[in-house]
């Protein structure tokens, strides 16, 4: 057991965040306009009878809540004090949760990914979280698309308007009444029998798509 949890302000603490968070995001999600390339990419996936596996970095989290709500896709998150606003705030948001992270309880969260893929539930990851290096993809999302089969599908996320967190990743929150430019890649399969060289390869090529569907998504909103 954490040791925020034997806090009763730590208790109250976590109770506050999430209460005053999930309103603040949903209101500031409300004014969002969203231009979005790519979701034939996700239709295909779910004509194959499939679930995807959610690609993105830690920096774009707030724009990938707002528009993937209310899907039932599961995430891991931490354990700790923070682990647990975050929770509680977007389980609001129709969201599921692994706890776990790289640092402690990871295989366990992803083990109960993989039993919630194969109970038909799509899945998330911040591909370069929760503490970085930032822009430099973890094999997590790989690990479970090999396990279950389940294609990757990156996507990336850029307001018109933001404020830049002065956070180890930058996190980008978008400014109310802003537009947002989502694109969404092709699916990346792994192999069930890929070996260490072909999932490096395949890491490599995830944080080269992501790259590109930034590039993407910056063009989407010159337009």
């Amino acid at each position: 057991m954490s040791d925020w949890r034997s806090s009763r302000r730590k208790r109250a603490e976590v109770g506050a965040i999430a209460g005053l968070g999930y309103p603040l995001i949903n209101a500031l999600g409300r004014t969002l306009r969203w231009r979005v390339e790519g979701r034939e990419h996700l239709d295909a996936v779910a004509a194959s009878g499939r679930q995807p596996v959610m690609a993105f970095w830690h920096d774009r989290i707030l724009p990938g809540t707002l528009y993937f709500r209310r899907r039932g896709i599961i995430v891991i998150t931490s354990e700790n004090f923070d682990g647990e606003w975050i929770a509680r705030i977007i389980e609001r948001f129709g969201y599921g949760t692994a706890r776990g992270s790289t640092s402690r309880g990871g295989l366990k969260a992803l083990l109960q990914l993989k039993r919630d893929m194969d109970g038909g539930k799509p899945a998330a990851f911040t591909v370069d979280g929760p503490r970085g290096p930032a822009r430099v993809a973890q094999p997590g999302a790989l690990w479970l698309a090999k396990a279950t089969g389940n294609p990757v599908v990156p996507f990336h996320a850029e307001a018109s308007r933001h404020w830049m967190l002065r956070s180890w990743d930058q996190t980008q929150i978008p400014k109310p009444f802003s537009t947002v430019a989502l694109a969404i890649g092709e699916p990346l399969t792994v192999a069930a029998d890929a070996d260490d060289t072909q999932m490096e390869e395949a890491r490599l090529q995830l944080e080269r798509r992501l790259q590109a569907l930034e590039t993407r998504a910056l063009e989407m909103l010159r337009r």
